[in-house]
């Protein structure tokens, strides 16, 4: 049987964030790696005009509200996918490292600049 698709019931904005948060903790100048595993994103992206750069992607705008919402990295806290600590820093669990979101598809686009 495969597994639940979005078993801990995230919101859309939840799920989008929580792949940009992914994405974030896979690089190197955003994510810290801990002793037990789990990465701790502590630099986020400024946009510039309508998008911003993770690694080789751009994400619009309007796709990263939740990288800047005190309630959406709370949310992740409280169901075991994060440990927040707004507005500072944000550390995925394993759980939240691999969750699958779903959301990646939608929110990261091949750079084109």
């Amino acid at each position: 049987m495969p597994p639940k698709s979005n078993p801990l019931k995230l919101n859309p904005l939840q799920l989008r964030t929580l792949s940009l948060m992914q994405g974030l903790a896979g690089l190197p100048d955003s994510g810290v790696r801990e002793a037990n595993g789990e990465i701790t994103v502590v630099r986020f992206p400024q946009a510039h005009g309508d998008h911003f750069h993770i690694g080789n992607a751009t994400i619009q705008a309007k796709d990263a509200t939740g990288l800047y919402n005190e309630a959406v990295w709370h949310a992740l806290d409280r169901k075991g996918l994060a440990r927040a600590d707004w507005p500072h820093r944000i550390t995925l669990t394993a759980t939240g490292l691999t969750y699958d979101t779903g959301a990646s598809g939608e929110v990261f686009h091949v750079a084109k600049h």
